[in-house]
């Protein structure tokens, strides 16, 4: 089993989060294990994203930390050095792929169209991210891969919500799915920690039935 899929089989919510400030780090960890979700995606969206990744590996070694929206080469290396258990992008380059390759960095490339999942495919990716999911045809495209990309499983991301998580969940070939709706940067400012505690747990309850 690859590190991907070790991951995200553990973890059927995937958090997606912002961060601004380097002091939520330890409160939003604390609630999202509590919860019962041991993994976070933390966004290279702002400037504090580095020093919130390396500080999440540091003190939280029992979370699989991951950075997302990884662009270019100089991304790969930072959340290297910052520790990151993995990297996720909203899709894949020829050019980054030669770069993840030599770094060794397990990776969730994106894709939203049958070419991009097939190119991805052939560069051994049969882990993927469906982005933006809701946008890109959400269930019904997914289940219109499912006959002719048998081999590939998605992680959908991107328009996923309550109100549709368990439709995903039901389909055959995802494997997880990402969202922030619970994690959003309004209740991070407002230190809503157990509330989001709450949540997750009242989320994956949901989906376990």
């Amino acid at each position: 089993m690859t590190t991907i899929e070790k991951i995200l089989s553990n973890n059927q919510l995937i958090p997606v989060v912002a961060l601004d400030r380097v002091e939520d780090v330890s409160p939003l960890c604390d609630a999202l294990l509590e919860g019962g979700i041991s993994t976070i995606e933390i966004t290279l969206r702002t400037d504090a994203a580095l020093d919130c990744v390396r500080t999440a590996v540091r003190e939280y070694p029992e979370m699989a930390v991951g950075a997302g929206t990884i662009l270019t080469a100089d991304h790969v290396s930072a959340v290297q050095d910052a520790g990151a258990a993995y990297g996720v992008s909203p899709g894949l380059t020829d050019k980054l792929q030669k770069v993840i390759v030599a770094s060794g960095l397990a990776f969730l490339p994106g894709a939203s169209t049958a070419s991009e999942v097939m190119r991805n495919l052939e560069y051994g990716y049969q882990i993927q991210k469906f982005f933006p999911a809701e946008a890109a045809g959400g269930v019904n495209f997914l289940k219109s891969l499912s006959a002719p990309l048998s081999s590939v499983r998605f992680c959908p991301t991107g328009g996923v919500n309550e109100k549709n998580i368990s439709s995903y969940l039901e389909t055959p070939n995802v494997i997880c799915v990402g969202g922030s709706w619970f994690v959003g940067i309004g209740r991070i400012v407002a230190g809503d920690w157990k509330q989001i505690s709450s949540d997750v747990r009242r989320i994956l309850e949901k989906i376990k039935d």
